[in-house]
């Protein structure tokens, strides 16, 4: 109804152009959606659907920080483009199509980075990657945290959602601003912060 009284409004204000739009040109319907889009969307659903419950499908054993990513993005892709997963999505350290890949790797074999300044915060989109990378007494540890943030920015503010590491944990979500302007230096995704390795994108969704 909405649409046929739009109709009959542009008709109305505009009788002299009524024959000579083409017929297509009044009725045509919005584009579709692009894979892109519907692979991202889907996997902030997937992430978010994580922090009320975690999914029987991930395994315990692969639930961190990069197994959130691996599991969002796998059931994304089953989800909207099942013939992507005829081979592995990620890339092990010598470069060769893998089922699985730790933070390190991902950042590495899988991702590309966009940057750590403001600049690459603000053009950060879903499925883009926080990553820090710390030093303690057992040796480098890498943290990935993954971006969720709605394609019209006016909707809600970006957020991150991410899984602490240990096992057993829940898994976390905060708003990214927050995380840059109230988390411990640590864990800010600022440039005065050494651990903070920049925003990451996964290669395949790169132009």
């Amino acid at each position: 109804m909405l649409a046929l009284s739009l109709l009959l409004l542009l008709q109305a204000a505009a009788p002299e152009t009524r024959d000579v739009l083409p017929r297509a040109a009044v009725l045509a319907a919005p584009a579709p959606e692009t894979r892109d889009v519907l692979l991202r969307r889907q996997v902030a659903r997937v992430a978010l659907a994580q922090v009320r419950k975690q999914d029987s499908a991930w395994h315990p054993d692969q639930r961190d920080c990069a197994g959130l990513i691996r599991f969002a993005f796998r059931i994304a892709y089953k989800n909207v483009a099942p013939e992507r997963l005829a081979t592995p999505l990620w890339r092990n350290e010598r470069g060769q199509p893998a089922d699985f890949a730790d933070a390190e790797t991902l950042l590495q074999q899988s991702f590309t980075p966009l940057g750590r300044d403001d600049a690459a915060r603000d053009a950060v989109r879903t499925g883009d990657v926080v990553a820090f990378r710390q030093e303690h007494d057992s040796g480098t540890v890498f943290h990935l945290m993954l971006v969720v943030r709605p394609e019209d920015r006016a909707h809600a503010p970006a957020r991150v959602v991410y899984h602490p590491g240990e096992k057993g944990a829940a898994v976390r979500t905060g708003l990214l601003q927050n995380l840059a302007t109230e988390a411990p230096l640590e864990w800010r995704p600022v440039p005065n912060n050494a651990g903070f390795l920049g925003f990451f994108r996964f290669k395949e969704w790169m132009p």
